[in-house]
């Protein structure tokens, strides 16, 4: 009998799927919630999806045999930038594109066949979803978590129209015409998750030791909290006050200059009518136009302009220069800092620039410094100097002190400040969820009511790429009528942010047809928290913090409730969504750009194409182009995949065989391994591995070729490797269906010395696989063992019934354990060992303990340190008994022959040394 992959693989998710083995629903038994990160529907899944969902189907049937009831979902990702520029691009509607492309990659997954409760699938760009996107921002805006005010955008002059970060390009221009990119302030909602900022950084505390520890300190790094002071510097000539936020109030007696934001309100404000002001409006024109991220960073050189004002130190009196500068934000404390270059390498830098004082007032103990020989800031803390009566005290106990004193004066306060901003949900688009109110000139901004909602999205809308949002352009969509006063009002024409769609869609999985609430309270607190998350490294911060604060959010509205005791109530209690969170590695492959292959070959861009050719297949060939230009005329690059330049009519038709197989012996001698990515073309379709080696092969290879939080290279032997193993199995089992099902009941009793060790072997491999698959995910280790096992098993000859029971046993487990991995082969090989009922619906084996216990044990013989031997004994002999086993060993008389000896040493059960002379 041959093994089909293919033909076994459609049979069995064809019988899952008619007797529903994978529906979920609310009952008595414990619970057990396994997620992966849903996808954006791009069109094809690629092998990161499926090493993704491999490992959580993995888990999820294995807690299914285990007794759990399972909640296995899965759904899409639906709105996004990607639909619209589609839209743009080829003129399909992003609806259609994107129920096209679901269409699509639901049926890969159901042909990987991922145990997925498809009847709780989730589309976020349906109304059906998005209506309670809608409202849970209502419930926002009436708890004043949502609000509106100003935002900074990147906007492109010539587009006339508002660009994510990822339409900007690394010179801050614009991707579709190159324009330099402003920054301009538009009308946007905002979330105020800064509310939640103390919890959101408490509460990792609960989650160390359930998710990866560099996750958590991205997540504390990103709301990055600060403890410091809030200080006031007045401008009495401008009658104006300037606030800053220091974590160093123990270096302000160092103060030689304050610097705002070019953003800042009181930036203008202060110049005007100095003889500065003409020299400040072109600057802050200037920054406009100047990407913020490169600001941020810190790779501009720093520059600035004085505003032709002096600010007054609050301790000392003392007038300080006041400046503006690309490197201060308003994005982050107050947008204005007091700079002190003899304690801080940034302000150093721009001191030195613009000949501005360095004032030293910290040194280290015991050592004096001098600030004219200062070749850097001096930023670490130290005993104070030149800074008053606090001149001797060390810098900690100085940071106390002068807040004290500023609290006093009033001139400042303590402060707690975190780098987490309030969170920008506008978007000016027209794929996404529509904000669910009114702008009306009479009664201002109002809620759309609950029974209106849904607000749909119209149709029909012009995605010409400019304008500030599609939206504005549809007057049947925009004009409508106020809820408040009946009279004329417009609806509001942004979108929302698609995080705000991911960042619940695990809660509406509990109850995804409930038509009154978001989700049913009482069903997601039987599901929920999410026991097992699965998903990649990148979504890290914004994608869980999102969550994590959406949670809470929902927590305090009354929709999830943390009641009793348990590890899901602790979670719950808190707002916190996911128990635990495993971070997959990226699957990577090899390739070869053109600039290396070149290199490899000896050749360069002025080589001609016939010497490319020649080098390639050893033929003779009159192309008198070079290479450069052939590149040229096909839009090749030196950094594209060399696949490329070989797919070229005038070298292809050269080559024996395809581009990819004349590149192996280059990509393995001289190319470089990289995440699988269309622009570099060393993608491997989960298609074409399916139809060539079947779903099983594909899922076992992803498995086992890595631990899950490890990256690895994509090797086409290691897919083969797989499916050599599995059509092994199947012609082993198919050759002995018959003669294993006759086998008689096992009785351990009866069995062979060779059947014991068998048994032993089938439950130590049991043993580990359990213990790999209940929390430790080291599904390599527990593949590698269950392979190791069949080895064993293809080697053992039974001697009797019983054996032949235990040979029954040891097949039947094996199947069993490798279900979770290549569930449709081992519900095929359970078949053929006479079982009627569906192995998806069977129980996982528990060890039994007897087959464990050690009869005998190998002990290493040593005679004079070196081992001569290995010798098995019965686990409690005594050590005459051992003795005797070893004089009488072979290999140990013959390497103490004629030799006396001196001391017999033995450890029990460890290791026995002969010392002869």
């Amino acid at each position: 009998m041959k093994y089909n992959p293919q033909e076994i693989e459609i049979k069995w998710q064809k019988r899952w799927e008619e007797e529903g083995v994978f529906r979920s629903s609310v009952s008595d038994k414990k619970k057990f919630y396994c997620l992966e990160m849903f996808p954006y529907p791009s069109g094809k899944i690629h092998m990161g999806h499926v090493r993704n969902y491999s490992i959580g189907d993995v888990i999820a049937r294995f807690k299914r045999l285990a007794g759990f009831n399972v909640l296995h979902p899965m759904g899409w990702d639906a709105f996004g930038l990607p639909a619209e520029n589609a839209a743009i691009k080829s003129g399909v509607h992003p609806r259609e594109w994107t129920l096209s492309n679901i269409e699509n990659m639901k049926e890969e997954l159901k042909r990987l066949g991922f145990s997925y409760d498809w009847e709780r699938e989730v589309t976020t760009c349906s109304p059906e979803y998005y209506r309670w996107n809608q409202w849970i921002f209502l419930k926002m805006l009436e708890k004043g978590i949502a609000y509106r005010a100003k935002a900074s955008v990147n906007w492109c002059p010539s587009c006339q129209t508002v660009l994510a970060n990822e339409q900007v390009d690394e010179e801050g221009r614009c991707w579709r015409c190159g324009t330099t990119v402003e920054q301009r302030e538009i009308d946007s909602w905002f979330l105020k998750i800064t509310d939640y900022a103390e919890e959101l950084l408490r509460d990792l505390e609960l989650l160390k030791g359930h998710w990866p520890d560099p996750v958590i300190t991205m997540q504390r790094n990103w709301i990055g909290k600060s403890v410091g002071a809030r200080v006031k510097f007045e401008v009495p000539e401008k009658g104006e006050t300037i606030e800053v936020f220091t974590t160093r109030p123990d270096t302000l007696f160092g103060v030689t200059y304050v610097v705002l934001a070019p953003e800042h309100p009181l930036t203008l404000k202060l110049a005007e009518g100095t003889s500065q002001e003409e020299a400040v409006k072109a600057f802050v024109e200037k920054m406009k136009r100047t990407e913020k991220r490169k600001r941020s960073t810190g790779e501009l050189e720093k520059e600035g302009v004085f505003l032709g004002v002096h600010a007054v130190h609050p301790l000392t009196g003392e007038r300080v220069p006041v400046y503006t500068a690309n490197f201060v934000l308003m994005d982050y404390g107050t947008g204005a800092v007091m700079s002190v270059p003899a304690h801080d390498q940034r302000d150093f830098e721009f001191a030195k620039k613009y000949g501005l004082p360095v004032k030293l007032v910290i040194t280290p103990e015991g050592e004096e410094l001098k600030p004219e020989e200062l070749q850097e800031a001096y930023t670490e803390p130290g005993i104070l100097v030149n800074s008053g009566k606090f001149s001797g005290l060390k810098s900690q106990k100085a940071k106390s002190e002068i807040t004290k004193e500023l609290e006093k004066l009033g001139k400042g306060k303590r402060s707690v400040q975190y780098r987490l901003r309030d969170w920008n949900i506008s978007r000016q688009r027209y794929w996404g969820t529509p904000i669910p109110v009114v702008h009306c000139p009479k009664c201002g901004i109002v809620p759309v009511p609950q029974e209106e909602l849904p607000v749909k999205l119209p149709e029909e809308a012009p995605l010409l790429g400019e304008g500030r949002s599609p939206l504005e352009r549809v007057p049947e969509f925009i004009n409508t009528t106020c809820p408040k006063c009946k009279g004329p009002a417009k609806r509001d024409p942004d979108t929302m942010d698609t995080f705000f769609d991911s960042s619940w869609y695990f809660l509406r999985y509990c109850s995804p047809k409930e038509e009154n609430l978001p989700f049913k309270p009482e069903e997601a607190s039987y599901w929920m928290a999410v026991d097992q998350y699965i998903g990649g490294i990148e979504h890290a911060v914004l994608h869980l913090l999102y969550s994590r604060f959406f949670t809470k959010v929902l927590r305090d509205l009354g929709l999830l409730k943390g009641e009793g005791e348990g590890e899901d109530a602790a979670f719950l209690s808190r707002g916190e969504p996911f128990k635990r969170l495993l971070t997959q590695g990226m699957v990577n492959k090899r390739w070869i750009s053109v600039k290396n292959l070149l290199k490899a070959l000896g050749l360069s861009e002025e080589s001609t194409v016939g010497e490319l050719v020649e080098k390639l297949t050893g033929q003779r060939a009159e192309l008198t182009e070079t290479v450069g230009s052939l590149m040229k005329r096909y839009h090749i690059t030196v950094g594209d995949n060399a696949v490329l330049l070989l797919s070229t009519e005038e070298v292809s038709k050269f080559l024996e065989s395809t581009p990819e197989e004349v590149l192996k012996p280059y990509e393995e001698k001289f190319g470089e391994v990289s995440k699988m990515s269309k622009s570099k073309l060393n993608i491997v379709n989960p298609s074409d591995m399916i139809a060539k080696y079947g779903a099983d092969a594909t899922r076992l290879y992803v498995l086992f070729a890595a631990p899950p939080e490890s990256e690895f290279e994509w090797k086409s032997e290691g897919i083969e490797g797989a499916y050599r193993f599995l059509r092994r199995l199947f012609q082993f089992v198919a050759e002995r269906a018959q003669e294993l099902k006759a086998a008689q009941a096992l009785n351990p009793e009866k069995l062979s010395k060779e059947g014991k060790n068998l048994r032993k072997k089938a439950h130590q491999t049991l043993k580990k696989v359990t213990e790999e698959l209940s929390g430790r995910f080291k599904f390599n280790t527990a593949v590698a063992a269950v392979m190791e096992l069949f080895n064993r098993v293809t080697s053992f000859k039974p001697e009797t019934e019983a054996d032949r029971a235990a040979l029954k046993e040891a097949v039947e487990l094996t199947v069993t354990m490798l279900y979770p991995f290549t569930p449709h082969l081992s519900e095929e090989l359970w078949e053929m060992l006479g079982h009627k009922e569906l192995l998806a619906r069977s129980t996982w084996p528990k060890p039994d303990p007897s087959a464990l216990v050690e009869e005998e044990v190998e002990i290493p013989v040593q005679v004079n340190g070196k081992v001569r031997a290995v010798i098995s004994v019965p686990v409690n002999a005594s050590e005459e008994e051992v003795r005797e086993a070893v004089m009488k060993e072979p290999k140990v008389v013959k390497a103490i022959e004629g030799k006396q000896l001196v001391k017999f040493i033995y450890r029990p059960g460890r290791i026995i040394n002969l010392v002869v002379r």
